[in-house]
């Protein structure tokens, strides 16, 4: 067991399954002094300290496949903050409140655990070489486990759950679609080179553990969302807590970042739901959007799409103008320019700076942008 579990945890999977796709270093083609390459390699995966992940050194590498390069870069991408900032909020406009409200509930706490983990286990990344690395920023974070195999287990399989009793489609095809994507997305963690086979099976597995732990929970979690007093202050004050006592590593990684990204925009989203819930009716129900293909007519999906232009638009500038006047707000009281990129990094700069803008984004995707539906006639 502790050999096969070296062997998933090694580099050399990672990498063959990186050549069976079509994926090569430029070196394994004849290219380039091997000597230089040799130095730049020993460079980026940090020798003098091998504990820390390396980031910010390009790779050159040949694709051979690029039905894969494109399937999986497309797929990674489905992890990444712009899938999150547009498919959580499509759900809660356009498929019902319930179902947004326990997939972002489950994917803030199964990230947040993830991202704490990694920081903890401090597992490094596969090495290179063997493997091709796509992504710089990400591998500037440990490995294990791979969040975006938890996020993409998570939200494909809440969705199903949250869905499959109250909307007319064949479980099957659920199940099956929940499979597909939740495997695309790990898969597309080896071929990008950011995470071992052992990271991405670990992190599956986990958040399916954490699945089967909180079902049970999910009408009395959501019922105290919706009616507690204290809702609105416990949603704010715990991430925040959480945040400002974030696991300290020796040097600067972007989890603490992310991770501020992610409680930030549950809280907000969160706070809106309670104040819908408090002060007015629910702006959409599950009777605007059925799971069912002999259902959707044109008049459907053209407000399905307007829905979803106009909020995507609201978010987006929400997001740009918030991290403008917050950031020019910390730069005036920490006294640094807005473009040192190193004062922003400060735990007093980077939570508050994330914090605010994230909450602010989940607030108006639920309760601006519904106001603003109403007044357009989308509803």
């Amino acid at each position: 067991m502790a050999r096969l579990l070296g062997t998933l945890r090694g580099s050399q999977p990672v990498a063959r399954f990186q050549r069976c796709c079509g994926l090569f270093p430029a070196a394994e083609e004849g290219g380039g002094d091997p000597a230089e390459g040799a130095r730049d390699r020993a460079a980026c995966n940090g020798a003098a300290a091998p504990r820390r992940p390396a980031a910010g050194c390009a790779q050159k590498y040949i694709v051979k496949n690029y039905f894969y390069y494109y399937l999986f870069k497309f797929s990674a991408a489905l992890g990444e903050e712009i899938f999150y900032i547009t498919f959580l909020p499509f759900t809660y406009w356009n498929i019902d409140h319930s179902v947004s409200r326990r997939m972002i509930i489950v994917w803030s706490i199964v990230m947040y655990i993830g991202q704490v983990s990694k920081d903890i286990l401090k597992w490094p990344r596969p090495l290179s070489p063997p493997v091709v690395k796509l992504e710089m920023r990400t591998d500037a974070e440990y490995g294990m486990p791979s969040t975006h195999a938890m996020a993409a287990t998570a939200i494909s399989f809440s969705f199903l759950i949250a869905t499959m009793n109250q909307y007319k489609y064949p479980f099957e095809l659920g199940l099956v679609a929940a499979f597909v994507f939740s495997t695309l997305v790990c898969l597309s963690r080896l071929y990008t080179g950011m995470h071992t086979v052992l990271d991405v099976i670990g992190g599956a597995l986990i958040s399916a553990v954490l699945l089967v732990l909180l079902y049970p929970a999910w009408d009395m979690i959501d019922h105290l969302l919706l009616t507690s007093p204290f809702c609105p202050l416990l949603s704010i004050v715990v991430p925040l807590v959480l945040c400002y006592n974030y696991p300290k590593l020796d040097y600067y990684s972007p989890t603490r970042a992310d991770t501020t990204t992610i409680l930030g925009a549950g809280a907000g989203a969160t706070v809106g739901f309670w104040l819908n819930n408090q002060y007015a009716a629910p702006a959409y129900t599950g009777k605007n959007f059925q799971l069912g293909f002999p259902l959707i007519t044109s008049k459907i999906v053209v407000v399905v799409l307007a829905r979803f232009f106009v909020g995507i638009f609201v978010v987006l500038l929400t997001r740009q103008l918030m991290k403008s006047v917050v950031l020019g707000m910390l730069g005036y009281r920490y006294k640094f320019p807005i473009g040192d990129l190193e004062a922003r990094r400060r735990l007093e700069v980077e939570v508050p700076y994330k914090f605010i803008t994230y909450s602010s984004v989940g607030f108006s995707a639920t309760v601006i942008v519904p106001l603003l539906h109403k007044l357009l006639g989308l509803m």
